[in-house]
């Protein structure tokens, strides 16, 4: 049977004592602007976090407020956001950014936050609370997991009914004075702690009001149930250079995926082309898409479709693809080696 939240007052100190003394220093963490503030937490949505450090600051480095976003061109923006996935973030980003403008400020409040194109509950939350002092709980798979151990509740995470359960709890446990650091300090001890297979639970500053470890069961939560089945699709892409000139081709406008960059061709593209051989493999999964993509140099083709010669100093400064990269460091390591032979 589950048990009842521990003391909102006492779990709340416990976790704000250890955050203030443990947290990790984190650039977005520096800062209550909320421009900076809801860069970060965009980026965090698909990145881990210190994988995301570089890139929000180089970010931040070129569009330093929302105004700078609002005006840039797509390929400026989309060149730095390029490696971290899902670009429909950066799109959505510099819409919600021109509604900025037109406003002439940042929201202010949760609702006018959670307006913003691409902005869901989750964010709308984190950047009320951490910039703006509001009280707003913020629900992630991190909390889950947490509150789920510390209920000692078997609610499945990924159900409508769970995630409405745990999001009741997090408001519930939410001090109303200082919402933005408990916030932060719940998901710093999921990420940090409370982890997802190895619990550390002897340094857990909330370890005596955990009804799951007093029973035992903290390997045993959080409780997910959605299989997951990978479909695995194989792929060829050509790399045809014509001097210091790359074939590529530029996905449209209105494409679903990633509209506005830069691609290798595949058969789609220009056919199978002559003189085809294999310069090596690589994998790259998308949500449950599993792709075996193998790399091929190629003879120029008679007709090249949507593809285009554009030079590779011209391809350094546009946005190229996940795939594009990977490609192209398969390319680099089968040249070094060539060289390094003597081949």
């Amino acid at each position: 049977m589950d048990s009842p939240l521990p003391d909102a007052r006492a779990f709340s100190a416990e976790l704000l004592d250890w955050y203030g003394r443990s947290k990790r220093d984190l650039p977005w963490r520096r800062t209550r602007d909320p421009y900076a503030i809801w860069i970060s937490e965009i980026m965090l949505q698909q990145t881990r976090v210190t994988a995301a450090i570089p890139y929000y600051e180089r970010f931040l480095s070129r569009f330093p407020s929302f105004e700078s976003l609002a005006a840039a061109g797509e390929s400026d923006l989309l060149a730095h956001w390029a490696g971290l996935g899902y670009y429909y973030r950066a799109r959505n980003m510099q819409k919600a950014a021109q509604t900025m403008v037109r406003a002439g400020k940042f929201p202010e409040t949760y609702e006018h936050i959670r307006e913003l194109t691409g902005v869901g509950d989750y964010t709308a939350a984190a950047v009320a609370s951490i910039a703006f002092g509001l009280p707003h709980a913020v629900v992630d798979g991190n909390v889950f997991r947490v509150l789920s151990r510390v209920s000692n509740d078997s609610s499945d995470i990924l159900s409508t009914e769970g995630k409405r359960r745990f999001a009741s709890m997090a408001g519930a446990l939410l001090p109303r004075d200082s919402p933005g650091d408990y916030n932060q300090a719940l998901m710093e001890l999921g990420a940090t702690v409370c982890l997802p297979k190895n619990p550390q639970c002897l340094v857990c500053p909330v370890a005596g009001l955990c009804a799951a470890r007093k029973e035992g069961r903290q390997h045993e939560l959080p409780v997910k149930n959605k299989p997951q089945r990978f479909a695995v699709e194989h792929r060829t892409l050509y790399w045809i250079e014509r001097g210091k000139e790359l074939l590529v081709w530029q996905r449209p406008p209105d494409s679903r995926l990633m509209p506005g960059f830069w691609e290798l061709p595949e058969a789609e593209q220009i056919g199978t082309p002559d003189h085809c051989h294999s310069i090596g493999m690589f994998r790259h999964t998308i949500t449950v898409h599993n792709y075996r993509f193998e790399v091929m140099s190629a003879a120029p083709p008679r007709v090249s479709g949507p593809c285009r010669w554009i030079s590779f100093a011209e391809l350094s400064s546009l946005p190229v693809s996940t795939i594009f990269k990977k490609a192209q460091r398969i390319v680099s390591k089968r040249t070094q080696a060539a060289v390094a032979t003597g081949a």
